[in-house]
């Protein structure tokens, strides 16, 4: 699988804002703005992998995919949608003709990857160690020392992506433990205006949370086998992490939404 198109949390918070903003406008209910990104985003999980590859600014393409969907719904029947300069960038080769397609949703495979990760012989974990392990990860990520990174995890690794159709995070499973390395690093590497990570409790162990302008804007839980991490599971969902942004939640967020 290509993940040419991974992208740091900032970018993808970045992106959905504008997204958002990009939607409001012109629309006489406030609430459609939602819908407006989400149907943006089924388009964009709807092309194929190697037209999605050629797109060099997926920023431009969803912004100019959302305004046509956002005047399309306020044009009158029987006249033209025109879109205004305001949302021209580059646009997609054939804005019109794209078919909005169904998101394969890679976070309902974590639960059977759990499982055969349970039915493997390996030694559990305690709870120190999945401690331990998972304080290594942050600063890993921190310090963004690959290799480090890279042996924290099993060799066949897997990770897991949830961003509801509402963020543009990785639609498939990364498998490999330098594969995995890289797209954290990508997601949670400290540069300017990105992430703070920290580390939380996370369905009663301990894992990751990165916030972003002082939210929560990504859950991450870990399971380990025989002393290194074999399955990641990412939420960017911003609907499964509303419930960690509320303020009552500052003293002990929830589990993380399966």
């Amino acid at each position: 699988m290509d993940h040419g198109d991974a992208a740091s949390i900032a970018e993808l918070l970045d992106e959905r804002r504008c997204l958002l903003e990009v939607s409001c406008r012109m629309l006489d209910r406030p609430g459609e703005a939602e819908s407006v990104v989400e149907e943006t985003c089924r388009r964009w999980y709807g092309l194929p992998e190697g037209t999605r590859r050629r797109i060099t600014a997926p920023r431009s393409w969803l912004t100019n995919t959302a305004g046509g969907i956002r005047l399309g719904r306020n044009t009158p029947p029987g006249r033209a949608a025109c879109v205004p300069d305001d949302v021209v960038g580059t646009a997609p080769d054939t804005l019109a003709d794209i078919v909005a397609g169904t998101r394969p949703e890679c976070a309902e495979h974590a639960g059977p990857a759990r499982r055969r990760l349970r039915m493997r012989p390996s030694c559990p974990a305690t709870p120190e160690e999945h401690d331990a392990l998972a304080r290594a990860v942050r600063e890993a990520c921190v310090s963004e020392d690959a290799e480090l990174l890279v042996s924290l995890f099993r060799p066949d690794a897997t990770a897991f992506f949830d961003g509801g159709g509402k963020v543009r995070a990785l639609i498939g499973p990364v498998h490999g433990s330098r594969q995995v390395a890289h797209i954290l690093l990508t997601l949670l590497g400290r540069r300017p205006h990105t992430a703070v990570l920290t580390t939380h409790p996370v369905n009663g162990r301990t894992g990751l949370v990165a916030h972003y302008h002082h939210q929560v804007a990504a859950v991450i839980s870990l399971d380990i086998a025989d002393h290194h991490i074999a399955l990641v599971r990412v939420v960017l969902n911003p609907d499964k992490l509303r419930s960690w942004n509320r303020p009552s939640s500052l003293a002990g967020p929830p589990s993380t939404p399966r």
